[in-house]
């Protein structure tokens, strides 16, 4: 009887999974969603819900997330490379998130001043005033350039306008294409970093046989559902005489795969193909004697 109560109060096991709170949450979700899991994040609530009994979701800042996950505060969580190197954080880098969306794309960390500065080049910010987010990623990249009395100071937001309105000398601030920084009327000097989402954990946690064992399987279900996101399925058949004309045109993964049609001479064709070749590859598959083609969405591709 004392055993059996024992294992009935006996705490359940749980990951606690940082989600970023902010610009890459909706993406982060439609992630998750995409990789098989149902997460529902209540309006006014940080700890989302998820089904699966072995995660606890926690949504967090992405700036804050790396110092959390290395603390051991989260055995994981997603959040951009530049914010583990801005924090200095020491945590296990799982899985490289990238992706096409909003705010997953590589976004670059660069130095910009006003139109008509004298400032061309790293070297030329020795003394200068600079605003930042990112005041370590700076200082680093500086040093780099032998460069170590620039005063840098930590920006809470609007950072463009600062110096578009001279109160510092230059700033350095993230921008995906560079359109935002023109138009407030500035210019970009140098790139200082690139970053992606990652998906990081804490490296005690990680020798942690099951809980290694839970992160790597969510890394590889986000990483599978990425790769199925650009990707669609085709199915067709194809006379024998036709065959190897139709395999020519189809850039599959690995192979097609090819199955003969009982009692016919003819074989139903499948492949996996980039989704931005499909509207120019099916009349050409059409012209090369497939017929009854069907295209089909994928939710992963692993492996």
């Amino acid at each position: 009887m004392v055993r059996a109560k024992e294992r009935a109060t006996a705490p359940a096991r749980r990951l606690r999974l940082g989600l970023p709170k902010g610009s890459l949450q909706a993406t982060t979700e439609k992630l998750l969603t995409l990789a098989g899991f149902d997460l529902r994040i209540r309006e006014r609530s940080y700890y989302p819900d998820i089904d699966d009994p072995d995660i606890e979701c926690v949504l967090i800042r992405a700036q804050e997330m790396a110092r959390y996950v290395q603390q051991g505060v989260l055995d994981a969580g997603i959040t951009g490379i530049d914010w583990v190197h801005e924090n200095r954080a020491r945590v296990k880098e799982v899985a490289d998130l990238r992706a096409p969306w909003p705010n997953y794309g590589p976004v670059r960390w660069v130095v910009a001043v006003k139109e008509g500065s004298k400032i061309q080049r790293p070297a030329d910010l020795a003394g200068k005033r600079i605003a930042t987010e990112v005041v370590n990623l700076t200082k680093r990249y500086l040093r780099g350039h032998g460069v170590t009395n620039a005063q840098i100071e930590f920006s809470w937001g609007a950072t463009e306008a600062k110096v578009a309105e001279g109160l510092v000398d230059a700033i350095v601030e993230v921008t995906e294409t560079g359109s935002t920084i023109r138009a407030h009327g500035l210019r970009i000097v140098c790139e200082l970093f690139e970053s992606v989402p990652q998906l990081i954990a804490n490296r005690a946690a990680w020798g942690v046989g099951w809980k290694r064992e839970k992160v790597e399987q969510i890394g590889l279900l986000l990483a599978g559902a990425l790769r199925a996101e650009a990707q669609v399925g085709l199915k067709m058949n194809v006379p024998a005489a036709r065959l190897q004309e139709v395999i020519a045109l189809l850039p599959a993964i690995t192979a097609p795969t090819v199955s003969n049609l009982n009692a016919t001479d003819w074989f139903a064709v499948e492949s996996v193909i980039a989704e931005a070749t499909v509207r120019d590859l099916i009349p050409r598959l059409l012209r090369a004697g497939a017929v009854g083609i069907i295209e089909y969405p994928l939710n992963k591709i692993v492996g």
